[in-house]
């Protein structure tokens, strides 16, 4: 069976990202991998869990999540808009390996300390406690919510402009296992007729 894909091109991907998922830090750390072995053209943008699901009925303890992650994602989107999307990808890895693999939710420290790595100025820290950028945050989310549907979250990933809500990992692939992943990821997104492919998940999450 032949794949319509071109196997030597560079595929653009964006991946959409909330810096408090967890599930988006996986799904970035494996794109970062692939990256590694691979060429592509890897992009970040914001997606905010804290607007995806601020009209909604949710638990107490998701409710609270989503209520501190406005802080870390305006933070994300001001480093965007006042720098450059570059500053973005160097700063949610900052972010997200104090936050997911060192455990740290004290984000009024690991905020300062993400910015110092990333090289940017330590005032961005002041946008998570402020909503002028909130448009900003909103329309990039809409962005995402257009070329998904209504039934997304994070991580949404896009490839070759082809976007859909995953893949959701439960640890990060590596090596070989990464490349398969991905190619068939590309594989799926080709395919205009594809919609949904989803089994439960029972395994813990490793951020190893």
């Amino acid at each position: 069976m032949e794949d319509n894909f071109d196997r030597t091109s560079v595929p653009v991907v964006t991946a959409y990202v909330d810096p408090s998922c967890p599930f988006a830090w996986i799904t970035s750390r494996w794109l970062i991998e692939v990256g590694r072995l691979r060429p592509i053209d890897l992009r970040f943008e914001v997606m905010s869990l804290s607007v995806l699901n601020e009209d909604r009925e949710l638990e107490p303890w998701y409710r609270a999540f989503n209520d501190r992650a406005w802080g870390p994602a305006r933070v994300c989107v001001a480093a965007a808009v006042h720098h450059s999307p570059a500053a973005l990808a160097h700063l949610y890895p900052a972010l997200g390996r104090r936050i997911h693999d060192e455990g740290d939710k004290d984000f009024a420290t690991v905020v300062p300390a993400a910015l110092a790595e990333a090289g940017l100025p330590a005032d961005l820290a002041d946008a998570a406690r402020r909503s002028n950028l909130d448009p900003q945050m909103r329309a990039s989310t809409a962005k995402a919510r257009q070329l998904v549907g209504e039934d997304l979250g994070t991580p949404t990933v896009v490839i070759d402009g082809v976007a859909f809500f995953g893949p959701v990992l439960t640890s990060i692939p590596r090596g070989e296992e990464a490349l398969r992943v991905f190619d068939g990821a590309r594989l799926l997104a080709g395919c205009r007729v594809f919609s949904e492919l989803k089994r439960a998940r029972s395994d813990g999450l490793s951020f190893a």
